[in-house]
């Protein structure tokens, strides 16, 4: 059995990994970010590389700003639930941005379900579910029509 601090560092190394995804697909990184669910899923899409190459294919990222997607994701309300080796969490998101043609504005609200794995080299993403209840202008966003 966990002691109370083990279960509330296993947390907020769950946590860190909500927010890296965030912070990498914020920078436009989406080799990272295949690296980061690379031993899982992402919407069914499976491996590194195949996780990568789907957000270049879907999200726009801007060569004048440093390939950066120019949004800003935020990831809140983390609610975790460990189980030894394996753990679930859901998390709502916001994804604001702004460009020359999208003012600020909040542009993506959701839920994010996730599922973990855990090993001698600690936490990692097994599995990534996205449900997007709100959608605004993801015209700077998307290289795909929604």
């Amino acid at each position: 059995m966990s002691s109370p601090a083990e279960k509330l560092a296993d947390k907020l190394e769950i946590t860190e990994l909500l927010y890296r995804y965030a912070e990498l697909i914020d920078a436009g990184d989406f080799d990272g970010v295949g690296t980061l669910l690379g031993r899982g899923a992402f919407m069914g899409v499976a491996g590194g590389p195949a996780i990568a190459k789907l957000f270049a294919h879907t999200t726009r990222r801007f060569p004048d700003h440093g390939n950066r997607t120019r949004t800003r994701h935020l990831v809140l309300n983390p609610i975790i639930e460990l189980d030894g080796d394996r753990a679930e969490a859901r998390s709502t998101f916001v994804v604001v941005q702004n460009t020359e043609t999208v003012p600020l504005q909040p542009i993506v609200v959701g839920r994010y379900f996730d599922v973990f794995g855990r090993d001698e080299h600690g936490w990692y993403f097994t599995e990534r579910t996205v449900d997007v209840e709100m959608v605004g202008d993801v015209s700077d966003h998307l290289n795909i029509a929604i």
